[in-house]
């Protein structure tokens, strides 16, 4: 595939690898993972083939997005993006046991950006900056969210 980018991003939590995989199985977790108020359409439980659909709002601007799953796994899985703003998306989540109270995660994006006019839009929030800043809060978040289920 012509021109696509890859994006990596990696920290540990204080979890076990079950919780870490409960945890993102959950269909909350996409709502605790936005920093953007979003609004969930479908999100079918995690398997193979699963979708989810939703609406992430950049204040009055609606950013609708349709991902389906696959290679779902205790260790981890992958959504792409079957319609949304960029040409391509595909996010691979990886979960690793350090010990059976810490795991290390793995996130790797491979993306491209659309042609035209919204390519400006799609750049602004998921170019390099914008995906490191949305990926510094979604380590936050995780580790609050699973801190708070010990």
């Amino acid at each position: 595939m012509l021109n696509v980018s890859t994006f990596r991003y990696e920290f540990s939590v204080d979890a076990s690898l079950e919780a870490v995989s409960d945890f993102h199985r959950d269909t909350s977790a996409l709502k605790i993972l936005s920093p953007m108020p979003m609004q969930l359409h479908r999100a079918d439980p995690m398997a193979d083939g699963s979708i989810s659909e939703f609406t992430m709002w950049l204040g009055p601007i609606p950013i609708r997005w349709r991902a389906v799953h696959s290679d779902v796994s205790a260790n981890g899985f992958t959504d792409t993006q079957e319609s949304g703003p960029m040409a391509f998306w595909a996010h691979t989540h990886r979960f690793e046991s350090v010990n059976e109270n810490q795991t290390h995660i793995y996130e790797q994006i491979e993306y491209r950006h659309p042609k035209g006019s919204r390519r400006f839009f799609t750049r602004l929030l998921f170019g390099k900056l914008g995906l490191q800043i949305l990926f510094t809060y979604r380590q936050l978040a995780t580790k609050y969210a699973l801190r708070s289920k010990k």
